[in-house]
């Protein structure tokens, strides 16, 4: 079942009981002005810088179709930048929160730029197939520019952070996005969305509208991904921070890993002289709270 999420309540800066509960339950909720006008527009600052400037890990998904868009991930020339951004105290305190994590890591950023009102979507996935993250604490604060209708943003499995590991998309076939990147690793990636055209009641999924300033707090665990534009949304700029709490660790991908952004996934130097299994506190993340 398609469901629009409605238990939201939230006062700016802060957390109610609603939204913490619903990431817990749903693996995504949504903080309504939770960013003040200042704090959006330096937000935007590193959006239009890492588009401006960048990294070594970009990716151009879908490249040469009409699905065509941007994503870039870790990018050096914004490290400084969005290490003073999440200083701010708003952001330790509603990670905090939802993680129910007295101390709170940041951990990198990622933008997504989409443009034309026939880009469709991003491939559904879980950020653990792409990146060493073990433990429960993890939470992604999705942060879009544009105001958006149910149908243009971010969509999730309810309640799959809590399940199993799937493979990762390898996001080079429009028409095969289950194509698997690790080679069998993990258990093979559900084509979500040619089951739910055949049967709209195969999958429970769950999202929000939103508007500028708004936080949509999504478990990197949770199978997700970005709905597609149309005439009445043909562009999204959308900035993803990401952080961990206490439980996080260090849980290296598969040998046989095969890399999506250009200039490979090199162990950063944030991990370096973690084992299997360590906490990421031990390693060179910046502490927020």
């Amino acid at each position: 079942m398609d469901t629009q999420a409605a238990d939201h309540e939230s006062m700016p800066g802060s957390v109610a009981r609603g939204p913490r509960e619903a990431f817990h339950r749903d693996g995504i909720t949504r903080i309504e002005g939770a960013l003040d006008a200042t704090l959006l527009s330096r937000c935007r600052a590193v959006f239009d810088h890492s588009l401006g400037h960048p990294g070594t890990m970009t990716k151009r998904i879908y490249p040469g179709t009409v699905h065509e868009h941007w994503a870039d991930n870790i990018n050096p020339a914004v490290r400084e930048q969005c290490r003073e951004l999440v200083r701010n105290p708003v952001f330790g305190e509603i990670v905090s929160e939802v993680l129910d994590s007295p101390r709170v890591w940041y951990s990198a950023e990622e933008i997504f730029y989409k443009k034309g009102s026939k880009v469709g979507r991003t491939p559904w996935h879980q950020d653990t197939s792409y990146g060493p993250y073990g433990g429960e604490q993890w939470c992604n604060l999705w942060i879009s520019f544009e105001s958006l209708a149910r149908q243009n943003a971010l969509e999730v499995v309810r309640g799959s952070h809590k399940g199993p590991q799937y493979d990762g998309s390898a996001y080079d076939d429009p028409d095969d996005p289950a194509k698997p990147l690790h080679g069998g690793a993990w258990l093979p990636l559900p084509d979500i969305e040619r089951e739910r055209e055949a049967d709209p009641a195969s999958w429970d999924v769950v999202g929000y509208p939103s508007e500028p300033g708004d936080l949509i707090v999504f478990h990197p665990h949770s199978l997700h991904g970005g709905a597609p534009l149309d005439a009445a949304c043909p562009v999204r700029h959308t900035l993803v921070l990401r952080f961990f709490g206490e439980d996080a660790i260090y849980r290296p991908l598969p040998q046989t890993s095969d890399a999506i952004w250009e200039g490979g996934t090199g162990v950063r130097d944030d991990y370096r002289g973690l084992e299997p299994g360590q906490r990421l506190s031990c390693g060179g993340f910046l502490r927020i709270r």
